[in-house]
């Protein structure tokens, strides 16, 4: 997100001088912690989902967004370079493509995406092909057809099909109206965002379509999340990636909820700076603030609530500040090396 503005231009300018500044950091970082099958057509008996005990082979879409490509990697050491397959509407960067299987799926296009689900015996579901809150906002009508249209396309080709199917939720599905600290996992919601509202939806379809089908529909209300593998706006932690796995092999009886609130860590511009500082004590820091991103972030939870998650299914969070500092830099630095070196 954000936070890597601050990360990369400290390492940018650490070596060459003393001191230096980073002149424009957005502070918008707060708490980081119609479809073509009808209903009827499922009828009352619908394939067995994947049990536990096999391997399951996956689809991500979405998957060159801020999340899949990581995921990939992490699913693939976990289940086999062949059973996780990579789909998006852009072309590949050439590692990504040699990493692993990769095919263009369009979840607008519902015929196209039930072969890909039929010819590669897809059993998990990723769903991340979504519209982000910024850029939702300044394009509706694409958000609406993109998180929504789209999203009851994968809902009904897995209630069909028997898939374990994951959908992605955010801190970005409360509204101002919402408890912020903590935000418990039932509450008001009523997001100001298409991106928010369209999330909202995904839940309450998912566990619709879970007590009425029973799909195994499952969904995490993601914190804000950075990486240094991403431009900001994108990317994921290492916990982000293990609790998304853990999540996903939970078995289904141990879940009591099918939404569930996760966070780690929560830290303010401010307290990230400082902890910085005791790496690179010539840093210094001026802010120029984004107002609509900061209007955004603004209406989103200061921390989510997330017991539920630690009490069904073993959530916990392993790093902290301090290590997520050490980390970032560790991992700019080298990526600068090699890049220098190339």
């Amino acid at each position: 997100m954000l936070v890597m503005q601050l990360l990369r231009g400290a390492v940018k300018h650490a070596g060459s001088s003393p001191q230096f500044s980073v002149e424009r950091l957005n502070s918008a970082v707060r708490g980081i912690s119609s479809s073509s099958q009808h209903l009827s057509d499922f009828g009352e008996t619908l394939p067995p989902s994947c049990t536990d005990t096999e391997s399951p082979k996956i689809l991500i879409t979405g998957g060159l967004g801020q999340l899949g490509v990581g995921l990939a990697k992490l699913l693939r050491r976990r289940f086999g370079k062949n059973n996780v397959i990579l789909s998006d509407i852009r072309k590949p960067p050439n590692h990504v493509y040699h990493n692993g299987p990769f095919i263009f799926s369009d979840i607008l296009d519902y015929k196209n995406l039930r072969e890909i689900v039929v010819n590669n015996n897809i059993s998990w579901l990723i769903h991340y092909s979504a519209v982000l809150s910024a850029v939702g906002e300044n394009n509706v009508a694409l958000a609406k057809e993109v998180n929504i249209t789209g999203l009851h396309n994968i809902l009904d080709i897995a209630t069909e099909h028997g898939l374990r199917v994951f959908v992605p939720s955010t801190i970005g599905a409360f509204g101002p109206s919402s408890p912020r600290d903590p935000t418990p996992e039932l509450c008001v919601q009523r997001p100001r965002t298409i991106y928010g509202v369209s999330k909202v939806h995904a839940e309450l379809m998912g566990e619709y379509y879970h007590h009425r089908y029973g799909l195994d529909f499952r969904c995490l209300r993601y914190p804000g999340i950075i990486s240094a593998n991403s431009n900001p706006g994108g990317g994921t932690t290492d916990d982000c990636l293990r609790a998304t796995l853990e999540f996903m092999e939970a078995p289904a009886d141990t879940l009591l909820s099918r939404t569930y609130n996760i966070s780690a860590m929560s830290f303010t511009p401010h307290d990230l700076v400082q902890e910085m500082q005791k790496v690179l004590p010539g840093l210094k820091v001026t802010y120029n603030v984004d107002p609509a991103r900061q209007a955004i972030a603004d209406s989103w939870p200061m921390v989510l609530e997330d017991s539920a998650a630690r009490r069904d299914w073993g959530w916990k969070q392993d790093c902290d500040l301090s290590a997520l500092v050490q980390n970032m830099l560790t991992h700019i630095t080298t990526c600068n090396q090699r890049a220098q070196a190339n």
